[in-house]
């Protein structure tokens, strides 16, 4: 008698979501991954693969960026709006001691070289899960575009996954963090040339610039603000912020296009999950452990997460597998949350004495001390023992 061919359903086509598919896939699953969105979208913004994320690709074979012409060359130094250098890494050192450089993508390219390596037919566009039910072993996703009946479902919904709420309706969700933020991609050709990886530090806001491996150039800004803020004109309000900030920040402002700048209030969870899963079904990603982006894991950690998952439910046990998955993953995911948090409120500072102090404590801290700092996060990816 041939043996079933077991089912996941994913909900979500994020990066955290389309790599827990194709993971699967390689392993012998059907898989189908549900997005509500009616089809793949250019907006977006850069991602940054720290080593951590690198390793995890590497685990299922999986190349981000096959013909990328260049890693980013350098981690973020740190400046002051006056151009004034307050750290600044040496790639060849970071290199060096995680044997992996950063690699910078558009997160639209990442999520189209992922979605290009599932099977034909595994992604389907305008089918939002609504809801799961769970009876006799397996469980039955209800979707925008019909019914699919699952051995595991993987919630890669987002950071206001509905199939969280659901699960965990006591949970006390999201936390504004304080700070807004603006985001875009400018084309391999338009931004001035020379521009390195650096983020720069004010009294309240920050702006920040990551070459991007086809060329391209991701620049970034935040701000504190109450949420909800949205002045109606984005580039009059970034000049007003950041238009006196040193070269090349005027200029990046002046050749953006604002109707692909993305705004964002940026959020984490407010307190951890009580576990990573539930029944048949696990969170991933921003579903799982929503993160501000103040240490560039938010994706980093969703691929890791997928990997982990997938990783473990190769045994035959999958209620094992899912209890083993939160075993391995909701320690690292919370602590990192938490120190992320803590890093974005050390970023945004606004008192004036408080920011001094702060930018003299970052010009003190030797090369090698920042590097180390980094060492938990960049080399803390594992594959546990499989569970069943």
């Amino acid at each position: 008698m041939p043996v079933r061919q077991r089912h996941a359903v994913v909900a979500g086509a994020g990066i955290g979501g389309l790599t827990a598919a194709l993971a699967l896939s390689r392993q012998g699953w059907k898989v189908t991954v549900c997005e509500r969105a009616d089809g793949p979208t250019a907006a977006g913004a850069g991602i940054v693969l720290a080593p951590n994320a690198l390793r995890a690709f590497d685990a299922i074979g999986f190349d981000p960026a096959p013909e990328a012409a260049r890693p980013t060359p350098t981690a973020m130094g740190l400046r002051r709006p006056g151009g004034r250098w307050l750290n600044r890494a040496d790639p060849a050192a970071l290199t060096a001691r995680y044997g992996r450089t950063p690699l910078a993508l558009h997160r639209s390219a990442l999520t189209a070289a992922l979605a290009a390596e599932l099977p034909q037919g595994a992604l389907r566009y305008g089918a939002a899960v609504t809801a799961v039910d769970e009876a006799d072993g397996r469980a039955v996703v209800r979707t925008a575009a019909g019914d699919l009946t699952a051995d595991v479902v993987i919630a890669a919904d987002g950071i206001h996954s509905p199939l969280r709420r659901s699960r965990f309706p006591r949970h006390p969700g999201l936390r504004y963090s304080g700070e807004t933020a603006w985001r875009t991609v400018l084309p391999a050709g338009t931004a001035p040339a020379g521009i390195e990886a650096a983020e720069t530090w004010g009294r309240g806001q920050r702006f920040g610039t990551v070459p991007l491996a086809d060329g391209a150039l991701y620049a970034y800004a935040t701000a504190v603000v109450p949420e909800g803020y949205r002045p109606a004109d984005v580039r009059a309000e970034l000049l007003r912020r950041f238009g006196t900030w040193h070269h090349p920040v005027p200029a990046l402002l002046e050749r953006i296009d604002p109707a692909r700048v993305l705004r964002h209030d940026l959020y984490d969870l407010a307190a951890p999950l009580p576990r990573l899963h539930h029944g048949r079904i696990a969170w991933i990603g921003d579903a799982a452990h929503a993160m501000t982006p103040n240490l560039g894991q938010g994706g980093c950690q969703a691929v890791e997460d997928a990997v982990v998952l997938a990783h473990l439910l190769a045994g035959p046990d999958v209620p094992a597998a899912l209890a083993a998955y939160t075993r391995a993953r909701l320690a690292r995911t919370d602590a990192i949350r938490v120190r992320a948090r803590r890093a974005g409120r050390v970023a945004a500072l606004g008192n004036p004495l408080a920011a001094t102090a702060r930018d003299l404590a970052f010009r003190a801290l030797p090369a090698r001390a920042s590097l180390r700092a980094l060492d938990d996060l960049f080399n803390g990816f594992t594959l546990p023992g499989r569970a069943g």
